[in-house]
């Protein structure tokens, strides 16, 4: 079955660096995109970053030059390059997909643009907190 799991959270200091893990099983990574959201105590779910099927790199104004998606398609693994924080970025992290969408831009497409409730997979999260 499909399964997410997200691994690389900590504490960290504003302005510090980390990078978040999102290793993926029970489908072909290459065909499928991925994408980061994020909750933090209180607020609604909050869509970070995307990456398609054919790698291209969607982002939030809020982590644009701060926040780098990847893929490992051999690894079957999705990355986040998360720099310069700030304690805003503390949130619980998540990384999800949707198999049955069919196409991997406007899945990127839903992810950023505020219909992450529509994805149908998501991981059980990796708490970030940024903190002096």
């Amino acid at each position: 079955q499909v399964q997410l799991a997200e691994s690389g959270g900590d504490l960290v200091q504003p302005g510090g660096s980390l990078r978040l893990s999102c290793a993926t099983s029970g489908f072909p990574l290459a065909y499928y995109a991925i994408g980061w959201f994020r909750q933090a105590p209180g607020k609604e779910r909050e869509g970070v970053s995307c990456v398609s099927s054919g790698y291209s790199e969607y982002y939030v104004d809020s982590v644009k030059g701060r926040f780098t998606i990847s893929r490992d398609n051999a690894k079957n693994t999705v990355y986040l390059q998360m720099n310069s924080l700030k304690p805003e970025d503390t949130a619980v992290y998540y990384c999800t997909t949707d198999i049955s969408a069919g196409d991997s831009e406007l899945v990127c497409g839903s992810v950023v643009g505020g219909h992450v409730n529509t994805m149908e997979y998501s991981g059980e999260g990796t708490l970030v907190t940024v903190s002096s």
